[in-house]
């Protein structure tokens, strides 16, 4: 689950990490009175998308007056903010975050996240704040300084101060720097975060460390316990279908390719979606039923792949163990008939009650190509999207 940034940056307060002060506002009134209840005289004015890169859009405006701030945010909400994490579709912007002006001398990098690689949690930083670390990555990996963290011990001081003296901080800079870094840490593992990043950290003028902008993605799987961060949730900005799916207890994400997957089984799911892209064509969607999945929800799963309207074909790929392939192929012909399904349509079965199964589709007198293995599948499916067209 992803949040806005000023969310990411209240919950990092309450670790000790330095913000700069700041108000969410929903109309350009709101804002208005944000920058009166703030003071000073430059403001800036944060558009919320659940996205990076909104500054190269438009999306950030610092401005030097509270009848700029109105006026700004009057013309950032409602607008449809486009940056190179939205896609050329982008999105709406709903809020705005009105925040103190700063005064920046530097711009620095620092994240963290499991290295899959080491199995251990890991603190990132580097000079180059402000940039995508991925093009850092790239170009002059050397700038990363990494910092693997053993679980038994936690983050102790040493790795703080290492990561501080690397980003060439000194003087008093280190003793904020570890309490900064410290902070992060615990947010991270204490409130279930998958990534927590600080893009840029800056230090200001008079040498003190801030958070300019904050970034915190949380593990659904831990959010029973995490009340707090759940109700931080705003639905609008996930994608309609995805939610759907997440309602009935569907693993579903949207892909750009044309061939509707519909696996029960995560592995299965990737195996699917490599073996469409080994003949030639592209994937739709991840769409895991799970081991479970009843009648019912196999004709939702349906309905969500055919509200994409890229989707030019379905490829079924069910090994029944938990779930029977009986019960698969009833949920099919009802979805079926239910739905008018007018995309080609192949269906691979096996395991549990195969043969009970295979005769349910060939009774239902439906159109539904049946395959005998996973590449027979993904070969009939493309052929099949390439004879429509």
């Amino acid at each position: 689950m992803n949040i806005h940034e000023y969310q990411a940056k209240g919950l990092l307060a309450k670790f000790g990490v330095a913000v700069p002060r700041g108000h969410v506002a929903f109309t350009p009134t709101e804002a208005e009175v944000a920058a009166q209840k703030l003071g000073g005289s430059v403001w800036v004015v944060k558009a919320q998308i659940h996205a990076g890169g909104r500054g190269k859009g438009g999306g950030v405006k610092v401005v030097k007056s509270r009848e700029k701030v109105k006026t700004t945010a009057e013309r950032m909400l409602g607008m449809n903010l486009v940056t190179h994490q939205t896609g050329p579709g982008g999105k709406e912007v709903k809020r705005v975050y009105i925040e103190e002006g700063c005064d920046i001398a530097r711009e620095l990098y620092l994240g963290v996240l499991l290295d899959r690689a080491t199995s251990r949690v890991t603190m990132m930083a580097s000079t180059e704040g402000g940039m995508d670390i991925e093009e850092v990555a790239a170009k002059t990996p050397e700038k990363i300084i990494k910092v693997a963290i053993d679980p038994a011990t936690g983050l102790q001081p040493f790795h703080a101060r290492k990561l501080a003296f690397g980003l060439g901080l000194e003087g008093p800079q280190i003793r904020s720097a570890v309490t900064f870094l410290q902070g992060m840490y615990k947010a991270y593992t204490e409130l279930d975060a998958s990534l927590v990043e600080i893009n840029p950290l800056v230090v200001t003028g008079a040498g003190e460390l801030l958070a300019l902008d904050a970034k915190m993605n949380f593990d659904n799987n831990g959010l029973f316990r995490q009340k707090e961060v759940a109700d931080l949730r705003d639905e609008s900005e996930e994608d309609a279908a995805e939610l759907e799916a997440s309602q009935h207890e569907l693993n579903y994400i949207k892909l750009d390719g044309s061939i509707g997957c519909m696996v029960n089984g995560a592995g299965l799911a990737m195996a699917t979606m490599d073996i469409i892209k080994l003949e030639g064509s592209d994937p739709a969607n991840f769409l895991d039923v799970g081991g479970g999945a009843s009648a019912e929800r196999v004709t939702v799963a349906f309905k969500i792949i055919l509200s994409d309207p890229n989707v030019k074909g379905i490829l079924v790929n069910i090994f029944g163990g938990i779930m029977r392939c009986d019960t698969i192929a009833e949920g099919i012909v009802a979805a079926a008939k239910e739905l008018d399904i007018h995309v080609p349509l192949v269906v691979r079965l096996e395991g549990t009650n195969v043969d009970k199964g295979k005769a349910i589709l060939d009774k239902s007198g439906l159109d539904i190509v049946a395959a005998n293995s996973l590449g027979d599948a993904a070969k009939k499916v493309v052929a099949a999207l390439k004879e429509a067209h």
